[in-house]
C-alpha cells in the first residue's frame, strides 16, 4: 500500500533591519524544508497559513504554491524555501498546512507543526 506524506520542519528567524517596533512591526523570516518522506512521487500545490500574534489576532493566508514554485518531490527528496512575515507584536506562532497531490493522484495534506516567532533581545536579562 502507497503511502503519501511530506515532513515539514521550520526555522524562524527575527529581522531586526525589517523591523520597527516603536510602530507594531516585527518581521520574521523562515525557512522551510519539505522531504517527501512517502514513498510516490507527489507535487505541493498550495499553502495555508495561520499566523497568530501575541494579542491573539489571526490571520490566514491562502495561495498557490510556495515561493512562486509547484515542487514535484520524488521519495527521498527535499524542497527548501525562506519566506517572511511581520506581528504587529514581538511573539506569535505560525502553523499551517500544505495541499498536495500525489503522481498517482491521490490528495492529502501535509501538516506544518507550529513554531514560535519571538524577538530575541540580546544583552538584555
Amino acid at each position: 500500500m502507497s503511502s503519501y506524506e511530506f515532513t515539514c520542519s521550520v526555522e524562524p528567524q527575527y529581522i531586526p533591519e525589517q523591523s520597527d517596533p516603536e510602530k507594531g512591526v516585527f518581521a520574521f523570516a523562515y525557512t522551510v524544508t519539505i522531504q517527501n518522506t512517502g514513498d510516490v512521487p507527489a507535487q505541493l500545490i498550495s499553502r495555508h497559513w495561520i499566523i497568530t500574534d501575541a494579542t491573539g489576532r489571526v490571520e490566514e493566508i491562502k495561495g498557490l504554491g510556495v515561493v512562486g514554485h509547484q515542487p514535484l518531490l520524488k521519495p527521498g527528496e527535499a524542497f527548501e524555501y525562506t519566506s517572511w512575515t511581520r506581528l504587529a507584536t514581538p511573539r506569535g506562532t505560525m502553523s499551517g498546512s500544505y495541499f498536495c497531490v500525489a503522481e498517482d493522484g491521490e490528495r492529502f495534506e501535509a501538516p506544518i507543526p507550529a513554531f514560535s516567532l519571538a524577538v530575541q533581545r540580546s544583552g538584555l536579562h
